[in-house]
């Protein structure tokens, strides 16, 4: 389809369909013909805003004035004209009706033509009118243009009401009036007294007040947008800096490079702080990716080189020595169980990260310490093994894993210490701990070395701990189980003098849970 039968299309959907479905229509032809309609930077949305906020509050503020400026400008008039008509009412009371006597002997009133021109207000037109409705005298001002007393105003007056406001428009000009019946002493009507104020001063006023409100508004409108616009930019600039400096870095794929902090502390500041702190644990994690790949593929390679060795003798066919043949079964044996255990230790580890929920039972810190020990010396050999402090205590937890964890300790303590060496396994109350530590006589920890005994594949004798069988993942698990039990794990150690390990956890009085079994999100 050509851009012209589209364009048909679209002028037809124009016409025939001007409904919701009509412009979803129009929408994807619009997108057809390639219409799209970029959206609007964010500093132009703001600057928008602004604009938006500020005519609103001009509109507002514009009307509110104009309201109040013609209530009052009109409130004036009423003044005045309420003030000229009592003034001509002192005059009419007197001195214009004058008293005559009729042949007959009778004294009659008649009204003084006189009277009115007393008043001298030129703003203001005074008219009297009989009963009838017919001028009886008027003031000169009015006698350019003739004021006739609306018909409306005799009956609403001979109705009994006071007064009467009425606004004409007479030869182009708006003019109000006020009319007040005219009574005698003893409430006998004798006429009405319409008292008239040209508002073409009133309208002028206002439609001047319009075009200052107007002018100046858009006026204000447009030094608003364009300030709007300007400071918008200049708050903006340190975010694009960020942004700049963030998409650089991501380019270059330097993560030890970071955003400089503003000198002042703001919101900008606070937002270059998170993303420094983010940056820096992206570097961590992605260090620490690089050598956990490393080193899984360094543990690896070994156990699985051997065991290529160990197939490569069984697949020549020619072992006749039973013993040689025990032997390669024997490594192959030991290669796959550690292994197995790495990828288990892999495992658990990897759960630690999704934070799965560990099992919640009582847990018998004494009974648990007697099994380890049983465990363990089949392993001690040359090594003796005791238990030294142990208190009943209990807690709630993860049997299976404070068990694992305890299990770490004791093969590494055993491990690194040499023959008629001595380990011990304690548990004691400290505080609101239990303490589970397990002490040995071993070759100690440099300091060095102990900011980093907690790091997964981290060893102190790297070739050492490799021939045993160790992959530097232990401590790394029994530091995941002691801060997943609420806990905490300590070490103290001197080279050449031995090492301390402790798992403190919490006891019930300290941080009560509830006696429920949940692993991995299932409740049992």
């Amino acid at each position: 389809m050509d851009r012209e039968a589209v364009t048909d299309q679209v002028t037809s959907v124009d016409q025939s369909q001007p409904t919701a479905e009509g412009l979803e229509q129009r929408r994807s032809l619009f997108n057809r013909i390639g219409l799209h309609l970029p959206p609007l930077p964010f500093r132009v949305r703001l600057t928008l805003l602004y604009a938006g906020m500020f005519a609103l509050a001009l509109c507002g503020i514009g009307v509110g004035v104009h309201f109040a400026v013609s209530q009052a400008l009109y409130a004036g008039v009423q003044r005045d004209l309420t003030s000229a008509s009592q003034q001509v009412e002192a005059i009419l009371s007197a001195v214009g009706f004058q008293s005559i006597r009729t042949a007959s002997g009778e004294l009659q009133l008649y009204l003084n033509r006189d009277f009115i021109k007393l008043f001298t207000n030129r703003g203001v037109g005074v008219q009297f009118f009989r009963i009838d409705g017919t001028l009886a005298s008027s003031t000169p001002n009015l006698e350019s243009h003739m004021l006739p007393l609306p018909p409306e105003a005799m009956q609403y007056i001979s109705a009994g009401n006071d007064q009467m406001s009425v606004v004409r428009e007479i030869n182009g000009v708006p003019v109000k009036s006020l009319i007040t019946p005219v009574t005698l002493r003893n409430g006998q009507l004798i006429g009405f007294l319409q008292v008239s104020r040209p508002l073409d001063d009133v309208v002028n006023t206002l439609t001047l007040l319009q075009q200052i409100l107007i002018g100046g508004g858009l006026l204000a409108l447009i030094i608003n947008g364009l300030g709007a616009m300007y400071l918008s930019k200049r708050a903006l600039r340190p975010i694009e800096q960020i942004t700049m400096t963030a998409q650089s870095i991501v380019r270059a794929e330097d993560l030890g490079r970071r955003i400089p902090e503003p000198a002042q502390r703001d919101e900008l500041q606070l937002l270059t702080v998170t993303i420094n702190e983010l940056l820096s644990r992206l570097e961590r994690l992605f260090v620490t990716q690089q050598r956990f790949v490393a080193d899984v593929s360094h543990e690896l390679r070994t156990p699985l080189t051997a065991m290529q060795g160990n197939l490569e003798i069984l697949d020549r066919g020619t072992c006749p020595d039973p013993a040689l043949l025990k032997e390669v079964i024997g490594d192959m044996r030991r290669e796959t169980a550690r292994l197995i255990r790495m990828v288990n230790d892999l495992l658990l580890l990897a759960q630690s990260e999704t934070h799965v929920v560990l099992r919640h039972e009582p847990v018998e810190l004494d009974t648990l310490l007697l099994e380890v020990f049983r465990e363990l010396r089949p392993l001690a050999g040359q090594v003796r093994l005791r238990i030294g402090a142990e208190d009943q205590i209990l807690v709630y937890g993860d049997r299976d894993r404070i068990k694992q964890a305890l299990l770490n300790l004791g093969v590494n303590a055993l491990q690194y210490t040499p023959p008629g060496g001595l380990v011990i396994l304690s548990l004691e109350r400290y505080e609101q701990f239990a303490c589970l530590s397990v002490a040995d006589t071993g070759v100690g920890i440099s300091e060095e070395a102990r900011a980093h005994i907690f790091e997964r594949f981290y060893r102190v004798d790297r070739s050492r701990s490799r021939h045993s069988g160790g992959a530097g993942l232990g401590l790394s698990i029994v530091k995941w189980v002691a801060e997943a039990h609420g806990g905490y794990v300590t070490v103290a150690s001197e080279v050449g003098r031995g090492s301390t390990f402790a798992i403190y956890l919490p006891l019930p009085e300290a941080n009560p849970v509830p006696v429920t079994e949940v692993e991995a999100g299932n409740t049992k």
